[in-house]
């Protein structure tokens, strides 16, 4: 099964993405959602956590509180890599496991920091989703309704737009409406069709 790492900059439209290789049938393995479900009260991730950064990340129903943990670590290096350490060997076991349970042609997995991440998941092909940075911006204020200052930290704080690119194999532009986007994820979903039944089994 052909495997297409899918990956871009916070803002950039990637559950979008996801949601409409969704609906022309592509298995979706969403690392954030995996991320999620590993943090849920009672999970040994947020167990972790705790022991990690403090019961004040919890809400007062034992949940894990999201924006604090957010800024906890987006200030201090060492703290990432420390929810790093806790949070990504979890995150790829599940991520393997789910793909290995799957038959398809092809699946699309989903990785925010598949770039950045010291031991990514091995895919066969990296698309990149990409919109110019104001675009970025505009988009995480809206939607996280954070300052404009604040989300250009996030924005800041990931892999240069440029060294993303570079290391694309596809790249779909998300600066335009809907309807482009919809027809270059159907376009892309044919040549992928194609590169997995073209692919030689492996052993």
């Amino acid at each position: 099964m052909l495997k297409i790492g899918l990956t871009g900059g916070i803002g950039c439209g990637k559950t979008t993405v996801c949601r409409l290789f969704a609906e022309l049938g592509v298995p979706v393995v969403d690392a954030d959602l995996i991320a999620r479900s590993l943090v849920e009260p009672g999970q040994p991730a947020l167990q972790a956590i705790v022991q990690a950064f403090g019961t004040e990340i919890l809400q007062a129903d034992g949940s894990l509180d999201r924006a604090k943990l957010r800024q906890a670590i987006f200030s201090d290096p060492e703290q990432r890599r420390r929810l790093d350490g806790i949070m990504h060997p979890l995150v790829y076991a599940r991520i393997a496991a789910d793909v290995a349970a799957l038959q398809a042609a092809y699946c699309l997995i989903a990785v925010p920091l598949l770039l950045e991440s010291k031991n990514p998941y091995a895919v066969d092909r990296i698309l990149v989703v990409d919109c110019p940075q104001s675009a970025q911006i505009e988009r995480v204020v809206t939607r996280d309704k954070l300052s404009a200052e604040q989300a250009q930290a996030i924005v800041a704080s990931q892999m240069p737009r440029p060294q993303r690119l570079a290391r694309a194999d596809d790249v779909i532009d998300n600066s335009a409406g809907p309807e482009q986007l919809a027809e270059q994820v159907k376009s892309l979903h044919n040549s992928y069709i194609f590169l997995a039944t073209a692919r030689t089994p492996s052993a």
